[in-house]
């Protein structure tokens, strides 16, 4: 089972894990690849959406709305948001890179609650409330958005990272667990709601201005190299989680190797 090692990476070299975008093009591509692979055999073992209609709207749903489920649909999103934040990176949009990793760590928070419930066979009333939450419709039958008043009751952030926390005591004590999840969540929660700190990294040069059409060619692409690094690696822990909650050995098998060469590669 895959700990908060992910978390707690350091990067040593200056230019960055990768060395370089076109490196880091190769590596990803790498990785994506078999994130595909994995996701369309990890879906596969779920039943699959239905088509239904919400009022006029016609949709796809899961009827069973099971715990399996939510963790496919969150591994959906994770790939996807890891070829967005490597397009933003690219084009040097690392303020909206950060954001989207942002998205990304709850996803990654996400999965492991979920995984922890499954590896354990049994789910808390906690997770009862995270998956009502999860599936509830931002519509009612009549499909009128505007006249809707459903309210999603969030299970807040803070319960997610106590449990994981908690299921970590071997790696972290409970406390310290705590402490890193939400430093992480802070940090990156300044560039989703634009807060001076982060902000004021778009600024710098010779002469000093804000730059608005990206940072290539600054300092800023190496460090967010880095942390994009960071959110592929844990993107592959997350599918290795999943491949064992859903007892997928030889799965688990294959992106153990592939996270090992992922490292291996980058170092």
């Amino acid at each position: 089972m895959c700990g908060l090692i992910a978390l707690s990476i350091k990067v040593e070299k200056v230019e960055g894990q990768f060395g370089s975008l076109r490196r880091m093009r190769v590596l990803t591509d790498t990785v994506l690849d078999t994130l595909d692979g994995a996701f369309l055999r990890l879906e596969r073992q779920v039943p699959a959406p239905r088509p239904t209609t919400l009022g006029t709207v016609y949709c796809f749903r899961f009827s069973e709305k099971s715990i399996e489920q939510a963790v496919v649909l969150k591994l959906a999103r994770m790939v996807s948001g890891l070829r967005a934040a490597r397009i933003l990176l690219e084009h040097g949009f690392v303020q909206e890179q950060a954001a989207i990793e942002r998205i990304l760590g709850e996803i990654w928070e996400d999965v492991l609650f979920l995984v922890i419930a499954i590896w354990r066979k049994e789910q808390d009333p906690l997770h009862e409330r995270y998956l009502d939450a999860f599936y509830q419709e931002e519509i009612n039958e009549t499909g009128d958005l505007v006249e809707s008043e459903q309210k999603r009751p969030m299970v807040p952030r803070k319960k997610i990272q106590a449990y994981i926390a908690g299921f970590q005591s071997d790696e972290l004590n409970p406390s310290d667990g705590m402490k890193l999840l939400r430093t992480i969540t802070k940090a990156y929660s300044g560039f989703v709601h634009a807060a001076c700190p982060q902000v004021m990294e778009m600024y710098g040069g010779t002469p000093p201005r804000f730059w608005l059409s990206g940072m290539l060619g600054t300092p800023k692409i190496a460090e967010y190299g880095e942390d994009l690094w960071n959110y592929y690696y844990r993107g592959l822990l997350s599918f290795q989680q999943a491949a064992s909650a859903f007892g997928d050995l030889e799965l688990e098998t294959i992106l153990r190797r592939r996270t090992q060469w992922f490292e291996n590669e980058s170092a």
